[in-house]
Order: C-alpha cells, then sequence, then structure tokens
C-alpha cells in the first residue's frame, strides 16, 4: 500500500478537471490511499469518490498563507508519511511542496502544461490551429510518470445514477415529464461571456414552452440582479443563486437535460454529473484542452474566425475590438443545440 499526495489548487473549474482522473486511479488501485491537496471551499467535489480518498482542505488566506504558512503546510504534510506526490498545478507555491519532498527522497511528478503548443495555437500571426493534450490526459500523464497507469473510465460522481432529488424539490419542485434546461451565463472573462441580451432571447423561447422550466445560475450580486430581472419576466425561470449550495447546485445539474454554459466551471460540474452541455466558445476555443468531462464537440457553439482562439483563458482584449467572436453567434446557434 502506497500513500500519494495530489495537489491542485487554483480555481473551481481546473479542480473539478481533477476529478475523473482522482477516481479512476482511485477505483484502478484501490490498495492505495489517497489524499488530494486543495482549497477547503472545494472539499464538496471529492465527496462522491472512492474511500481510499481522502480530502485535505489548504487556508491559503490564513494559516498557509506566504512563505510561513507554506511552511508550516509542508510540515502538516511530511508527518503524514507520503510515499509519492503528484503535482497537478506547478505553480510556485506547489513547485516548493514538490521540491521539499523531493529533497526527502520522495517521487515526484508534475503536470506539462503544453504552454508552447498553446503559445502557437493563441499567437495573432503564423498561428497553427492544432488540438492541444486534454487537461484529463495531462493529469494522468503524472501518474504515469510515477509508475500508476490509469484507464479514464469515470461515469458521474453518482456511478450510473443521478443525486438524491429530493434534497432540492424545495427549490425545484418535481420533475414528472416536464425538460429541465440549466443556464449558466456568466464567465469569469468577458471573452467568455455571450452578449446577455441574446442570452435572453434564448430563455425567451423556452419560457414559452410549459413543459420546461429552466435553472439559472451565478454567483454575486451583481449576477443575482440580472437573473431576478429575467425570472420576473419569464415565470418559468428559476434563479437559484443563493439557493443552493455546491452539493446541491450538483445534484440538481444531474437531473437537468442540457446545461448551456459558457467555457467556464460550470460546464465542468455539469460533466461531473453525466449532463450534456452546449458550451458557448468566444474567445477561447476548445482545441486548447479545456472541453468538458466526455463532452460531445457537436455541442459546442463557435464560428470560425482567423483570430479565433486568441485567449486560453479569454482574459486578453480583443484584437478586433469587437468581440466578433460572441457577437456572431446567434441565439438560435445554440437553441438548436439545445
Amino acid at each position: 500500500m502506497a500513500k500519494i499526495l495530489i495537489i491542485r489548487f487554483s480555481a473551481i473549474g481546473d479542480v473539478a478537471m481533477t476529478i475523473p482522473v482522482i477516481h479512476s486511479l482511485a477505483s484502478q488501485h484501490p490498495e492505495h490511499n489517497i489524499t488530494v491537496l486543495s482549497r477547503a471551499s472545494l472539499q464538496p467535489l471529492f465527496i462522491g469518490l472512492p474511500e481510499n480518498v481522502s480530502f485535505m482542505g489548504a487556508d491559503l488566506l490564513g494559516k498557509h498563507y506566504g512563505f510561513l504558512g507554506l511552511h508550516r503546510l509542508f510540515y502538516e504534510l511530511k508527518a503524514m508519511n507520503f510515499d509519492y506526490v503528484a503535482d497537478l498545478h506547478d505553480v510556485l507555491r506547489t513547485k516548493i511542496i514538490r521540491l521539499c519532498f523531493k529533497f526527502m527522497g520522495i517521487p515526484t511528478a508534475y503536470i506539462h502544461k503544453g504552454r508552447f503548443g498553446k503559445k502557437k495555437l493563441t499567437r495573432r500571426y503564423h498561428k497553427v490551429v492544432e488540438n492541444q493534450k486534454s487537461s484529463f490526459r495531462r493529469y494522468a500523464d503524472v501518474f504515469k510518470a510515477l509508475g500508476f497507469s490509469i484507464q479514464l473510465n469515470f461515469t458521474s460522481i453518482y456511478g450510473e445514477g443521478r443525486g438524491d432529488i429530493t434534497k432540492i424539490q424545495e427549490h425545484t419542485g418535481e420533475k414528472g415529464e416536464d425538460k429541465w434546461i440549466g443556464i449558466a451565463p456568466f464567465a469569469k472573462h468577458k471573452g467568455k461571456v455571450f452578449p446577455l441580451d441574446k442570452e435572453e432571447q434564448v430563455i425567451a423561447h423556452f419560457a414559452n414552452n410549459s413543459r420546461v422550466k429552466i435553472f439559472l445560475f451565478g454567483g454575486g450580486r451583481e449576477e443575482e440582479t440580472i437573473l431576478n430581472a429575467w425570472v420576473n419576466k419569464y415565470p418559468s425561470a428559476i434563479s437559484m443563486i443563493g439557493k443552493l449550495n455546491m452539493n446541491t447546485e450538483l445534484i440538481l445539474m444531474s437531473h437537468l437535460d442540457a446545461m448551456v454554459s459558457m467555457d467556464s466551471a460550470n460546464m465542468h460540474l455539469a460533466s461531473l454529473v453525466n449532463t450534456p452541455v452546449v458550451s458557448v466558445w468566444g474567445a477561447t476555443h476548445p482545441y486548447c484542452g479545456f472541453m468538458g468531462w466526455k463532452q460531445s464537440p457537436m455541442n459546442a457553439v463557435q464560428v470560425d474566425l482567423s483570430c479565433r482562439p486568441c485567449s486560453i483563458f479569454g482574459n486578453k482584449s480583443c484584437y478586433r475590438k469587437d468581440y466578433a467572436c460572441l457577437n456572431m453567434i446567434t441565439p438560435d446557434m445554440i437553441i438548436r443545440k439545445i
């Protein structure tokens, strides 16, 4: 039996993409104990994993903040006597932890992010449009380097079923024969966000169907204001802001017939519960390697432009100044995919 430490901090979408790989590793190597080190707030993502997986939350804004906090974190980890360390993040913080273990003689491996290929894919001139290796495969390669082969056969955090709907019926009602559509219209960066007036047209189309219920996902006061305005106009739409936590959001997503999401965390969360996602891509592109787990490229909504993709994360200013990659997408393109 070996004790394996897996490290991945960062944003929720990036951490969610580790789940299919860690689940596959744990289920195929039940003789090993696996500890996942991540931000404490992301623990709900790991609840559905096999019993040989445990979670350790890092308080990166508190006792584990800064160099002294990192020193404290390492000594907490050192006391747990790990046999292998897998760094799925490869940033300064995780490099320091990894190197400390390496100096102790502990086998370590880290993710190779393929920055050169991604740079060629996103540069403005002489672009090389090649499909990059997915993050799932890059994560699996880390374990391969440590001597653990994995078949990526994950289906859902709920196995072949769905989450316990009784835990959310207070907010959703019974499903019956209705179709449930989730819509997550927001993303962190402007280069990923479909124009909201066009998004509203998608909502309006399905709001006219009495057999369809629409669930709107978002967070924060500004997004809540936008969603509440839509709810007031379209009674069949329900804003889920403030009603569910991460656990119950995943349960709801598992009962959706389709999720509409930008290239953002909600695409990955819905993927973890085996729900088909109509994903909308602007400045970014599925070729960057961040398509949701087992999501069909046929369900991706995008337009072909010579400048796309211009960014891995959607955080760069538009070269054209008009965000044509998003504005040229029509509501009907999304409606047809749904």
